[in-house]
């Protein structure tokens, strides 16, 4: 499942944001991530709220090999008849978008570079040597 398809399946249901990530897909609705699509199957959020639906219908969890064995992730498999109806879909992504809310602070948007540096400088005490430095540079002060 590329991009393209899944701009067409979420789009019937709402307004998504899609970001590659993992080889797969992850898609954000406020900036929270409530989906993710890997290996051509998509994955919905679940929490402690929402578990047990999907679980009734055997939909299963999301996991991967690493190094150290097998991990898994709070996503479970979307119902196919989600691919097909969009009310279907609509009910499934208010799910876990639900669930999304629920567990996960919004991701953090990255600051820009320069405020960055400037927030960090403005932090720091003055250094001696500088200071030093930028005293010999200044004119120097006239008689009052």
């Amino acid at each position: 499942m590329d991009r393209r398809d899944l701009e067409d399946l979420f789009g019937r249901a709402g307004s998504f944001t899609i970001k590659r990530m993992f080889g797969g897909h992850g898609v954000m609705a406020e900036d929270r991530m409530f989906a993710l699509e890997a290996r051509g199957e998509i994955y919905l959020k679940v929490d402690s709220q929402s578990e047990a639906e999907f679980e009734a219908r055997g939909l299963r969890v999301f996991s991967y090999e690493t190094s150290g064995g097998m991990r898994s992730l709070p996503y479970r498999l979307m119902p196919e008849e989600a691919h097909e109806d969009d009310d279907v879909l609509r009910y499934w992504c208010a799910l876990a978008i639900g669930a999304a809310r629920r567990t996960g602070a919004r991701k953090a948007r990255p600051k820009a570079r320069g405020a960055a540096v400037l927030k960090t400088a403005a932090k720091k005490k003055p250094d001696k040597k500088a200071a030093g430095r930028n005293a010999a540079k200044k004119p120097a002060a006239q008689g009052r």
